[in-house]
């Protein structure tokens, strides 16, 4: 199974999962995915309120079977202010997810990202209806 989809919820943005670690039930793989979700949930751009899931940064998250994440994400912008950080701190929050066992983060600029991939919930956030 690949290229799964993950909605946590309606209206979220969708969550692409490649080549899922064939060492992992599928209860197991949601499970771990929900928290991964979880922790990238907690990582705000320090300008926008809202979490860069939310604001559909993440574009893939790959977990092999040594349990290694692996992440496309992009920025709202390719000169964001902390395009320099924000990958090191999202490999801190899925990095310490239990069961993970490492994260790296590859930055990306295609497709670039614009405010369709927002979920309704960073919408309501940030007053763009």
């Amino acid at each position: 199974m690949s290229d799964a989809p993950v909605d946590a919820t309606p209206g979220e943005q969708r969550l692409t999962m490649s080549n899922p670690p064939s060492s992992m039930s599928q209860e197991e793989l949601d499970a771990l995915t929900a928290e991964i979700v979880k922790a990238l949930k907690s990582v705000y751009d320090p300008e926008i309120p809202a979490d860069i899931y939310e604001l559909g940064l993440i574009y893939n998250v790959e977990i092999d079977d040594a349990r290694a994440v692996t992440i496309d994400m992009t920025l709202t912008a390719p000169a964001c202010p902390v395009a320099g950080e924000m990958p090191g701190w999202v490999e801190n929050a899925v990095g310490a997810v239990p069961g993970v066992s490492g994260a790296k983060v590859n930055m990306v600029f295609d497709p670039p990202w614009d405010q369709s991939r927002m979920s309704d919930e960073a919408r309501v956030a940030l007053d763009m209806w």
